[in-house]
């Protein structure tokens, strides 16, 4: 299917920036026609599979931003399609059909083998019932059947594996002699197919490129990402061109090494980054324990007094060249094969100024080493002197410094993965389903959709679904930081990872494995380390023309020097050195992975996930931070706060009556009650028949009578007369407070108010904010009452209240739209 797109590029200001743009979309398959002015008005048209993200994502590596004025698409013309209005309200509706009519006879080849002889013919259809007045549905269904995907959609619907048989996307007939057998036999591989490869010994942004330049060279391949802080490669491709052994020896010819990732296997990148740990580490201590005695070398010429100042400078130059050639060529080594990957591709990366500028200090020192011997016949200084113009120390510890930055990166990488780790630890190991009418344990990777799981108090919700039967209170703070429970019922959508406290139900599974809220959460921050701060980016853009102007820029240094102004051969050779060593970023290789393992370290330290270099450079340039309130400003736990007993009760008869009402309780009120009473040392009631009111409170029976703890709902089902409490639990509730009855032998017998309460750091720390210039605005979806009252202890000027949750990103682009740059601290 054809599309084409009109464009407007921001950033263009030369015939180079168009050639750099353009480069990137040559390497995209389907791209049919590019057209790129000064202006930056573009018109690009292409095929599928290619899609409109992938080139706004090519046009982004060139280091350009677009936006899309218009797109035009051909619909497919093999699918017929029939479209319906339906009554306004009604849900939006598509049913699609395919089909394949083969139409002939059965004859017999030479050797007796049955073929078939005919037409075979696929018939596409898709019937969409499209609710009146809704516009957006209208909408989305016409980009939908416009799509390149909802053809293929269609062309999976028979499963046509063999495409003699019938191609995909071939409308019409098609005449065919087919070999039954064969027919029949049609491979269960092909069809698009996505697979995720771990990859090993990227040195830097520039290997990715490489990886993922030569992965789409690879015929099959639709779709290729490498991300380099993840390390991992995501490759969509027709299973019926190339398989997965294709893939793994296109990484091999770049110079790297891939493997297959199993989604299965949460312990792999563990083990992959401990290893990767070891190995750096091993070899910066190699390489630093060889290279040390050069630098006592170097420190004799400036502190004479040191011990061996007399007797080591004669030896210097031998030790040198047995201390430097294995970190040259050990240690090195995968500078050299980066560098040598590079060149296969017919480009640059870091590892190529390593590569050079390290050689090129050492094979001058060996130069002129052995002409010193040649020379003088002997290996040592003479007369006790160093061998003069040796500069081995300086290949050595320059590649001892960028091991120790590759170490430094691969331990801020993992301490990074650290975080996705505790994440996948949340999923629950096994599913309670009912089969058969039986009850089994299975682990939680076989759960299907449409299983019926049976969860009980204190387990972790499986996977995602929705209540079928029974009712109960869950824990959704890993999701949406709240601190009391949810009371669920039949209908309820619940969560996997989160935690069912005080009831058991029954729930059908909907999302499973990989689909998952958790797994999609995981995926999500997977995908943002890969991004990159935008002064890397610039870097990327450069590094190919970078190395090579080096490299020229020595070599004419060398020739000036050695043919114009007549200087000696050594001299021009250590000033063609001295460019290429200058040059060779190795305070970049060091600096940028300790700034990376600085800032995600501390944010680690405080419980904070920081997802890569660019949103640790945009945070620089924040106006205004919005914080959720529970469990962010506050402690995401409730605490007792007030006890009003009534007329002729004690606030410790009315708090012991309630801890030990609440004593079979796990709903957090409760606890918070209890913790409360053992933190007073009162001595607690017997009670028994304990029962949990869904929604109102708990019922209990002391040796007093029967005890009611919970709201007014709970009270007046009862019977039970409140008024004289009522004006007081309103001020309580005014104040942000939940205000729970409690009720002895029919009669009132106080009140528990409980809250989550700022936390002690909290004020302080919006404070120093201010101090610093920067706005702060409270953002929560409780009621306006309760979120000013902790407002009014934090010191928080502006509040956003009763804000449901999809409409927080709206309240966010309300802040941005007044010209602001806004950060969000909480869910």
């Amino acid at each position: 299917m054809s599309q084409s797109v009109a464009l407007h590029i921001a950033g263009i200001h030369c015939d180079s920036c168009i050639k750099l743009i353009r480069r990137e979309l040559d390497d995209l398959k389907g791209i049919r026609e590019v057209t790129i002015d000064t202006s930056g008005a573009a018109h690009i048209a292409f095929d599928a599979p290619l899609t409109l993200d992938a080139i706004l994502e090519a046009i982004g590596r060139a280091g350009y931003s677009a936006k899309v004025l218009h797109e035009e698409q051909e619909a497919p013309a093999d699918i017929t399609i029939k479209r319906k209005t339906v009554a306004a309200g009604k849900p939006l509706k598509m049913q699609l059909t395919s089909s394949v009519e083969a139409e002939g006879t059965v004859v017999e080849d030479e050797h007796g083998k049955p073929l078939f002889e005919g037409k075979i013919s696929q018939k596409k259809h898709a019937e969409l019932s499209i609710p009146g007045g809704d516009e957006s549905a209208k909408n989305f269904l016409t980009h939908l059947v416009q799509s390149a995907n909802f053809s293929s959609l269609l062309d999976a619907l028979h499963h046509a594996g063999d495409k003699r048989s019938i191609p995909a996307g071939t409308a019409g007939t098609l005449q065919a002699t087919l070999p039954l057998d064969t027919a029949m036999d049609a491979p269960a591989s092909s069809g698009t197919q996505k697979v995720s490869l771990s990859l090993s010994g990227m040195h830097c942004s520039s290997c990715a490129m490489l990886i993922e330049r030569s992965l789409k060279k690879v015929q099959g391949v639709n779709q290729a990402h490498v991300n380099f802080a993840a390390e991992k490669a995501s490759v969509l491709f027709d299973a019926s061109k190339t398989n997965v052994d294709h893939l793994v020896r296109a990484v091999q010819k770049a110079g790297y090494t891939a493997t297959l990732v199993d989604e299965k296997d949460r312990d792999f990148d563990r083990r992959k980054r401990e290893a990767e740990i070891r190995h750096y580490r091993r070899g910066f201590l190699f390489s630093f324990v060889l290279s040390a005695p050069m630098l006592y070398f170097m420190l004799l010429d400036f502190l004479p007094w040191l011990p061996g100042a007399v007797v080591f400078p004669a030896y210097v130059g031998v030790v040198s060249l047995v201390l430097a050639t294995p970190v040259q060529f050990i240690a090195g080594a995968g500078f050299y094969k980066g560098f040598w990957s590079s060149l296969r591709m017919w480009t640059f990366s870091m590892d190529s100024l390593i590569a050079i500028g390290t050689s090129a200090a050492y094979v001058y020192s060996v130069f002129n080493f052995i002409a010193f011997a040649s020379a003088h016949n002997t290996v040592l200084g003479l007369q006790g002197a160093k061998i003069p113009e040796l500069y081995f120390e300086t290949s050595a510890f320059l590649i001892t410094f960028v091991l120790l930055g590759k170490w430094l990166e691969t331990k801020a990488k993992g301490r990074t993965s650290d975080a996705i780790r505790k994440l996948m630890g949340l999923r629950a190991k096994t599913a309670r389903v009912v089969r058969n009418g039986k009850t089994v344990d299975i682990p939680v990777d076989d759960v299907a959709v449409g299983d019926i799981i049976l969860v009980r108090p204190g387990e972790t919700v499986p996977v995602d679904g929705t209540i079928t039967k029974g009712h109960s209170s869950v824990d959704e703070s890993l999701l949406t930081g709240e601190s009391i429970p949810v009371e669920k019922n039949a209908g309820d959508k619940v969560i996997g990872a989160t935690i069912n406290k005080n009831g058991s139900f029954e729930f059908r599974a909907e999302r499973v494995g990989e689909e998952s809220t958790l797994a999609q959460i995981i995926r999500l921050i997977e995908e943002a380390q890969g991004s990159k701060a935008p002064i890397q980016g610039f870097a990327d853009r450069t590094s190919a023309w970078f190395v090579p102007a080096v490299i020229l820029i020595a070599l004419l240094t060398f020739g000036l020097w050695y043919f114009v102004f007549g200087a000696s051969l050594s001299f021009a050779l250590m000033a063609f050195t001295s460019v290429l060593v200058i040059a060779c970023p190795c305070a970049l290789g060091l600096a940028t992975p300790t700034a990376l393992m600085v800032g995600t370290g501390k944010g680690a330290e405080r419980g904070i996930l920081i997802k890569g270099g660019e949103p640790l450079e945009a945070a620089s340039r924040i106006q205004t931070i919005i914080f959720d309130k529970t469990g962010t400003l506050t402690l995401g736990r409730p605490v007792v706060t007030d006890v009003v007993p009534a007329d002729g009760a004690t606030p410790d008869e009315v708090l012991a009556l309630a801890a030990a009402a609440e004593q079979g309780s796990e709903h957090p009120l409760g606890e918070a009650i209890v913790t409360r009473a053992k933190e007073r040392g009162l001595a607690l009631p017997p009670v028994d028949e304990f029962t949990t009111v869904p929604g109102q409170g708990i019922d209990a029976m002391a040796p007093d009578g029967r005890v009611l703890l919970g709201n007014r709902t709970l009270m007046d089902a009862r019977g039970i007369e409140v008024g004289a409490l009522a004006a007081r639990a309103q001020a309580l509730a005014a104040e942000g407070k939940t205000a729970m009855y409690l009720a002895l032998a029919g009669r009132p017998l106080g009140l528990v108010a409980a809250a989550d309460v700022l936390k002690p750091e909290a004020g302080a720390a919006l404070a120093t904010l201010r101090r610093l210039g920067l706005g702060v605005v409270m953002l929560t979806g409780d009621s306006r009452a309760t979120a000013e009252a902790i407002a009014r202890q934090a010191g928080v000027e502006r509040v956003l209240a009763e804000v449901l949750p999809e409409d927080k990103t709206r309240e966010i682009q309300r802040l941005q739209a007044e010209g602001r740059r806004v950060a969000m601290v909480g869910d």
